[in-house]
């Protein structure tokens, strides 16, 4: 508490951030800097337990179409949200009552199975007398531009109202696989985004791109798989830019309008486990970038992870935040990791505010794979999740899942910060969602706090070795080679990957083979990789079972390396699926940036049933991000198993209030004022996950009118 005090203290009446009004939600995180921070205090700690449901929207769209992890965006006092099948709805903020609705989907909008609500929408008002505003949406492969006032398609913007993110990226867009689900930034007359590719080769480089936000034209695009003569280009194989993949912002990026310059953070190459085809240290993948706004030329970079071996994809946006360090105000750059590392970088130059550890790892002793042997650790702030993982750590829920967790964990390899993937499987810790999640963290301006919620759920990462193409006879060994990596090799998924069990029931033999075509999300199009026969066949094999036989001249040879792919996506499960490490498996954190020093770490989430039988407070999975307030709050849904969203106070991480959703809020809440009354809105969409509660409704909290 005196801590906070201090703190707030030191940095009133001084810096941007405290001086600007975070009553609305103009963008995703609440602004251009994503801090996720209102400065509204209608609601505050002493009275949050009055908080009741104002009012709630349906979209009358289907909750299984897609996920609605949507944050909502007010912008000229209309709220816009996005529905499960990525429709845009106009909504009166103070009541929820629609103005407009508007589909964006077309048959060609990308993989279905990526279908569904963006993370974030984004808005362009015209700074000329013309008054144009537009909102801007996300389906699938296209940016789709929208008219704020009426909901009708703009087709002045691109094609018929739309911008083709397969197109631009120097390669064939018909074998293209990008998409984006999160928005981008938009500065002055310009739009800029990242992109959502595969995690396997083949797949698209995951280049930054700026489109005029009038006409949708290509205006600047930066390489994160640099070309011949471009910096990082020695850090890749001379032939890497025609062929390798990822290196992708996926997550959202921040603004600093002052500068003119847009930060962004990078995922890991593809493929992800195995870089045999990308040896060196893959800039400008795992990386923080800060771009020039104007021409997208590198201002600086940040590399988090050399030749990345673990899938360690930065997953959320920079924050943009003044800090009290070493008695000097600062403007800062802070990246959330999977590793459970917070990262402080100086805003102007890039280097760290806190010292950075060089340590050894170890080598790979997979045939062909050339790990990094040293990588880089911040020593502040402290890591915001246990950084081990030992037999002491599997779980005591009872004496079976103990011993079930110790059989198995004797036949796996012991998990290491930087051990790289093996063939007879390795404890992932943190697992491959992390640590921090796309939800990211809030920052409050007010006192140099950050809040961010992490996953503590062991993972297993196995590689196996795929079969030559000259032993790929049947559809099913081209399935195991090129498939089962994410579905599993019963088919039944994992993880975001879903079961293709049964799949023919649910789509025709046509639409099958467009999917492996053309890809689309995490799925990487294999129209390159495989001919067209050999196409049919999987998608008969899929569909129907029928196990038709290969042609090896019908699977071309490829610039990279395939030879080994990891064994899918699995959990390290007890026998009745709960994790097999104790709690907690899910953790809401508070750390002084100023100080590097933790303020206080709380579970996060519950399983009702487990509290039922006296385990309370376990934590649980969590996808979304919290929402710090100047009322002294911090709001936030994201648990998977009991569907609740909270408010703690924000000092000391004590329980104030909670409300149970109809389906996860797998989603970042929305905090504005409307008619003089605070709301704070959250989507209850529920997650991808096989057998969860799924809804397609916004749900909004405000105090009792008097």
């Amino acid at each position: 508490m005196l801590i906070l005090a201090l703190t707030a203290l030191a940095l009133s009446a001084c810096g941007p951030q405290h001086q600007r009004e975070y009553r609305g939600w103009g963008a995703y995180g609440g602004g251009p800097e994503h801090i996720q921070y209102s400065s509204l205090d209608q609601i505050n700690a002493g009275n949050v337990r009055g908080l009741g449901v104002a009012w709630t929207y349906d979209t009358g769209e289907d909750p299984n179409a897609g996920t609605m992890h949507s944050t909502p965006l007010l912008a000229d006092g209309v709220l816009y949200v996005a529905g499960p099948t990525g429709a845009v709805h106009a909504l009166n903020p103070a009541n929820g009552q629609r103005l407009w609705r508007t589909e964006t989907s077309t048959e060609n909008s990308g993989n279905s199975y990526w279908r569904g609500a963006p993370r974030g929408l984004m808005y362009w008002r015209a700074s000329d007398a013309s008054g144009a505003r537009r909102i801007f949406t996300l389906t699938g492969r296209y940016i789709v531009a929208i008219d704020a006032a009426t909901g009708a398609i703009d087709t002045r913007f691109g094609h018929e109202g739309r911008v083709d993110l397969h197109e631009n990226l120097g390669r064939d867009p018909a074998s293209m696989d990008a998409e984006m689900s999160s928005p981008g930034v938009i500065f002055k007359d310009l739009l800029i985004i990242g992109s959502r590719v595969g995690e396997q080769m083949p797949t698209a480089p995951g280049h930054i791109r700026a489109y005029d936000v009038r006409t949708g034209a290509l205006r600047w695009i930066f390489h994160t798989i640099p070309y011949p003569g471009e910096a990082g280009y020695e850090t890749w194989p001379r032939d890497a830019w025609t062929y390798a993949g990822g290196a992708n912002s996926w997550s959202g990026m921040s603004l600093d309008e002052q500068r003119g310059i847009v930060f962004l953070a990078t995922g890991s190459a593809a493929s992800d486990f195995y870089g045999a085809d990308r040896p060196g240290d893959n800039l400008y993948a795992n990386c923080v970038l800060a771009l020039n706004a104007e021409t997208g030329a590198l201002v600086w970079r940040q590399q988090l992870v050399r030749h990345d071996l673990w899938d360690r994809d930065a997953p959320a946006p920079p924050i943009l935040a003044t800090l009290r360090h070493e008695g000097r105000r600062v403007d800062a750059v802070i990246q959330t990791t999977k590793s459970g590392h917070v990262w402080v970088f100086n805003r102007d130059t890039g280097a760290s505010l806190f010292p950075i550890e060089e340590v050894a790892a170890p080598p790979s002793m997979i045939p062909g794979e050339h790990a990094a042997p040293t990588q880089r650790v911040p020593t502040r702030p402290l890591p915001f999740m246990r950084q081990t993982f030992t037999a002491d750590d599997l779980t005591d829920r009872t004496p079976a899942a103990h011993a079930a967790a110790v059989a198995a964990f004797s036949q796996l390899e012991p998990h290491g910060a930087w051990a790289p993937p093996s063939l007879r499987g390795r404890i992932m810790w943190p697992g491959f969602d992390g640590g921090a999640e796309w939800g990211g963290g809030a920052f409050d301006p007010a006192t140099g706090v950050l809040y961010v919620n992490a996953n503590e759920v062991p993972w297993i990462l196995r590689l196996v070795e795929n079969r030559g193409r000259g032993e790929l006879r049947r559809a099913s060994d081209v399935y195991r080679a090129y498939c089962a990596s994410c579905h599993g090799g019963d088919r039944g998924g994992s993880g975001e990957f879903p079961s293709l069990i049964g799949v023919g029931e649910r789509r025709t033999r046509a639409e099958i083979v467009g999917q492996i075509s053309g890809g689309g999300g995490r799925m990487p199009a294999f129209a390159s990789a495989l001919r067209s026969d050999v196409i049919t066949a999987l998608a008969d094999y899929l569909a129907s079972g029928r196990n038709g036989a290969i042609r090896a001249a019908s699977i071309p040879p490829q610039p990279y390396d395939t030879r080994f792919r990891n064994d899918g996506y699995p959990k390290f499960l007890d026998p009745d699926g709960y994790p097999a490490s104790k709690p907690p498996w899910g953790t809401l954190t508070a750390i002084n940036l100023n100080t590097g020093e933790q303020v206080w770490r709380r579970p996060l989430g519950q399983y009702p049933e487990l509290v039922a039988q006296g385990l309370a407070d376990t934590g649980s999975e969590n996808y979304g991000g919290p929402v710090v307030t100047a009322g002294g709050l911090v709001f936030i849904a994201a648990t998977l198993h009991d569907r609740k969203i909270r408010a703690f106070d924000k000092a000391t991480g004590e329980l104030l209030w909670e409300h149970e959703l109809p389906a996860a809020g797998v989603a970042t809440p929305a905090v504005y004022e409307a008619e003089g009354r605070e709301f704070v809105v959250i989507a209850a969409g529920g997650p991808r996950a096989q057998g969860m509660r799924r809804g397609a409704t916004y749900i909004a909290f405000a105090l009792p009118l008097r």
